[in-house]
């Protein structure tokens, strides 16, 4: 082999592992850089889940829904029930009676809301006379929701396992261990007891 030959040899030699050295570096590169798109992705959906339950909570707040002037009748009539005045001074949120506590079930409550949304913007009940005359309708539309839901949402706060007979009235320590074992739901009874009930025809005799 001639001296020119070994040259042209080495140098190839030498290319061939620039071209190893090159490949192994670029793996890397692309390795980093599938790395870096992964936990960009990971912080922005963090923060996008965040923001997204943050606006859920956001627009359970009682001030959010009495921001409608659609609801303010409801409030005041809530105002004057036991669940926001009584001897414990707890009261009830809007969210604790109409919204369930599961994120799954609470997505969906919130899909129907949109119904709230464009009664509002129609101004269905934005009148107590409007509200009077629909009042029958949307009692018996929540009365329907809570029967099938098992008053789910009155059950977040009430249960009969922690019910202390003792310190309720007659009635209701007669039967409240009747309803638990006929397998009732708190709704079959406790009509009314946050808002006012529709007029029945009875009432205009």
């Amino acid at each position: 082999m001639t001296a020119h030959s070994k040259d042209r040899a080495a140098d190839g030699a030498a290319h061939h592992t620039g071209g190893r050295h090159s490949k192994r570096g670029g793996g890397k590169i692309a390795w980093g850089r599938k790395f870096a798109i992964l936990a960009i992705g990971v912080v922005v959906g963090i923060f996008t889940m965040a923001g997204f339950v943050t606006a859920i909570e956001w627009t359970n707040r009682t001030e959010f829904c009495i921001s409608c002037h659609s609801m303010v009748t409801n409030y005041n009539e809530y105002k004057d029930s036991i669940h926001y005045i009584n001897r414990t001074g707890a009261h009830a949120q809007c969210a604790d009676c109409h919204v369930p506590k599961a994120l799954g079930p609470k997505l969906v409550r919130k899909f129907f809301a949109v119904n709230d949304i464009i009664s509002e913007i129609k101004g269905t009940i934005d009148t107590p006379e409007k509200l009077e005359a629909k009042r029958g309708e949307l009692a018996e539309r929540v009365w329907a929701y809570m029967t099938q839901s098992d008053s789910r949402e009155c059950r977040s706060c009430h249960s009969y396992d922690s019910m202390n007979v003792q310190k309720q009235t007659t009635t209701a320590r007669r039967k409240h261990p009747e309803a638990a074992l006929e397998g009732k739901t708190c709704i079959n009874c406790h009509k009314g007891v946050s808002h006012k009930l529709p007029k029945s025809g009875d009432d205009d005799v």
